[in-house]
């Protein structure tokens, strides 16, 4: 990693944001909508997202939902690439034991060299699906020994993006490409440079890794935010300095969704709800629209799972959103919060961005 990694990874502030924003993008599609119509809107969020001083734009690995339409990130990444031009870009996150190491390697290679300098490679060591899903990508039914192996896939991962197997290793011959090999190659101009890794996790175990490593730390707080403070205190007190960086940073992603009307977003949040309450019964869909909703008939069980997802969802007018914004990073100590708004409309979540730039007081394009 180069000297100024940890400026890549440290973000900035802006207005009266109390630590840098981003955007998380599931690339959510609803009920009446295509994913040509969920990519289109990725499209418009992360010009937004630029041009409001957000300061990345990741995008989430799911496979097998019908409202998900986020199942190939590295793809998705080189479509906002290419319609934008300063925002950093990245992975909220690969699924590593999905993949093989050098795979993932050459397509974030092939990321950095469309875009230097501003790619980051988050990693996971969720399948992200089902079971029956995950066999299926990884062809194996040994589901257990991937994720038990995420250290030593990790390790391998870093070793091709930097080029630097040991002497009689297995593949100290084989390289990614876009990668380092092509500077030392004879006439070789290729930058050095590749995207720094975040982990990215919903329990103690990648906290711990992630401190361990001296990595920046990605917390899942927006599906389980009663882990969020025991996970951050463990990445804390973890931390061993390195390479990357010399002191620990942690950002945390956030169910966020603003409207100009304090009910609309009620009506929001949940078509959302119940879009879980299917997925989480085995019953995956397409976002409901808020109508839908407002007519289902909710079990005395699913109406409890609602209060309880919809608790950890802040929404409401764009100064109710602000104040829990506040309220959540002086509770949590985050670096930085990354935020994620999950509705039927593609336009419902295009205004929330807007509503909190206005809010915190964010640039305005020129």
């Amino acid at each position: 990693m180069p000297a100024d990694a940890a400026e890549e990874i440290r973000g900035t502030a802006h207005g009266a944001a109390p630590v840098p924003l981003s955007v998380l993008d599931l690339v959510t599609v609803g009920a009446g909508r295509t994913a040509t119509d969920a990519l289109r809107t990725s499209v418009d969020i992360a010009r937004l997202a630029e041009g409001r001083g957000f300061q990345r734009y990741w995008v989430a690995e799911h496979h097998s939902m019908p409202g998900v339409a986020s199942s190939s990130p590295a793809v998705i990444l080189a479509h906002l690439a290419a319609h934008t031009d300063r925002i950093r870009l990245g992975s909220g996150g690969v699924m590593l034991p999905n993949h093989a190491p050098l795979v993932i390697a050459e397509q974030f290679g092939t990321l950095e060299a469309m875009a230097p300098g501003r790619v980051d490679l988050g990693l996971g060591r969720a399948p992200g699906t089902d079971g029956a899903t995950a066999a299926a990508l990884r062809r194996t039914d040994r589901l257990n020994e991937g994720a038990d192996d995420f250290p030593q896939q990790l390790a391998e991962l870093v070793r091709f993006l930097d080029d630097d197997f040991p002497d009689g290793h297995p593949y100290a011959r084989i390289h990614a490409v876009p990668g380092p090999v092509q500077a030392t190659s004879p006439g070789g101009v290729q930058s050095a440079h590749r995207p720094p890794v975040w982990l990215l996790g919903s329990s103690g175990f990648s906290a711990r890794l992630a401190g361990t490593l001296g990595l920046p730390f990605a917390f899942a707080h927006h599906f389980s935010a009663q882990n969020t403070i025991p996970a951050l205190d463990l990445y804390r007190e973890s931390f061993r300095p390195s390479a990357v960086l010399d002191a620990p940073y942690a950002l945390i992603g956030v169910s966020a969704l603003a409207t100009d009307d304090e009910k609309e977003a009620r009506r929001q949040v949940l078509a959302a709800a119940l879009n879980m309450v299917r997925l989480r019964t085995g019953r995956p869909g397409l976002v409901p629209t808020p109508e839908e909703a407002e007519a289902y008939d909710f079990s005395p069980m699913e109406e409890e799972f609602v209060r309880s997802w919809n608790a950890n969802v802040i929404h409401g007018t764009a100064d109710e959103v602000r104040s829990g914004l506040d309220d959540l990073h002086k509770r949590t100590g985050a670096d930085e919060l990354m935020l994620t708004a999950n509705a039927h409309g593609g336009d419902v979540r295009l205004r929330s961005y807007e509503l909190i730039a206005d809010a915190y007081g964010l640039p305005t394009p020129a």
